[in-house]
């Protein structure tokens, strides 16, 4: 569980086998930029980022948007620990395509860390599954016209659930290393899979921590550095509750199979989760599969080729530029 949601993303994972997506995807030159990727300033959105608070029914949430505000947009929204900022290489990417992009601080993260559940009415003890997603449905109904949406990780989750929910909101969605299981969403996770049942969601934050304060996954300075202080004001309790949400994953294949908008399932192929478990995800949603040459994070590692075959995904939509 050490570096799910973005914690730590996966920079030491560049070699291995060529991306698989759908036969309809252009190869290009996406990968050579990925490989060609170097340490960033985390903090450092692209010129005309718009930096807003946004009344989610938590409370305020952080969110960042750049592009005009009449184009189609685009909603990322990060996982557990992670944050807006987890999406500052594909900003520019899908701004140049034409596209509003956006992105927010889930509720008890990073610069969302005033949200939460004692600002709703009445007020709850725990960040739970509504809390979220009532969060992200707001979000998606602060803006015109359907939306392609992205779940990283955590998130993944609740996209598939707003989207069962809200299906007039969606134009696609994208699940990035999204728990390819239901139930106990750890149990497939390589290596530490079979002991996750005898870990708590306290335990399993502490092991977060420990992992990120040892660099294990060795990521540059720079980014090591912003992951430090992005968890230095994330709250622990929203951690813990996440986690517990993820220890009894809802299973929504077969309404998501039935949904009609286009799916995308894309992830590194040295993720938590096993290769074969987002291969049988992926067929299980009737959704597109990419695999990219890299870990839990392509977001960070390999945005050029994610944001290749999201753009695809778009095409096949219709709610273009």
């Amino acid at each position: 569980m050490v570096a799910f949601g973005g914690v730590l993303g996966s920079f030491r994972r560049r070699a291995g086998a060529s991306a698989l997506v759908s036969a309809d995807v252009v190869p290009d030159d996406a990968r050579a930029l990925d490989e060609a990727l170097h340490d960033v300033d985390w903090r450092a959105f692209p010129e005309g980022t718009e930096f807003t608070r946004f009344d989610a029914p938590s409370g305020p949430l952080a969110r960042v948007a750049l592009g005009p505000v009449e184009a189609p947009r685009v909603v990322l929204v990060p996982g557990a620990t992670g944050s807006k900022e987890d999406f500052v290489l594909m900003f520019p990417l899908f701004a140049a395509a034409g596209y509003r992009v956006e992105s927010f601080d889930l509720a008890g993260q990073y610069e969302s860390a005033s949200a939460g559940p004692w600002n709703l009415d009445p007020p709850r003890k725990r960040f739970d599954e509504r809390l979220f997603l009532d969060d992200l449905i707001a979000v998606l109904d602060d803006g015109f016209g359907s939306t392609h949406v992205l779940g990283y990780s955590f998130a993944g989750t609740l996209a598939e659930l707003a989207l069962l929910e809200r299906p007039d909101r969606f134009a696609s969605l994208t699940l990035l290393s999204a728990p390819p299981e239901s139930g106990q969403a750890f149990r497939g996770v390589k290596r530490i899979g079979q002991i996750s049942a005898f870990t708590s969601p306290r335990q399993g934050a502490a092991l977060m921590l420990w992992g990120i304060r040892n660099n294990l996954n060795r990521v540059p300075a720079s980014r090591l550095a912003f992951v430090r202080e992005r968890f230095a004001l994330t709250r622990r309790d929203s951690v813990d509750d996440i986690i517990a949400l993820m220890m009894d994953t809802p299973d929504l294949r077969a309404p998501l199979a039935l949904a009609t908008v286009p799916k995308l399932v894309a992830v590194g192929e040295h993720d938590l989760w096993p290769r074969e478990l987002h291969e049988r995800f992926a067929r299980e949603l009737n959704a597109r599969l990419a695999v990219y040459p890299t870990g839990h994070s392509p977001c960070e590692t390999a945005p050029n080729q994610l944001t290749r075959d999201m753009l695809a995904l778009f095409e096949s939509s219709g709610h273009t530029p």
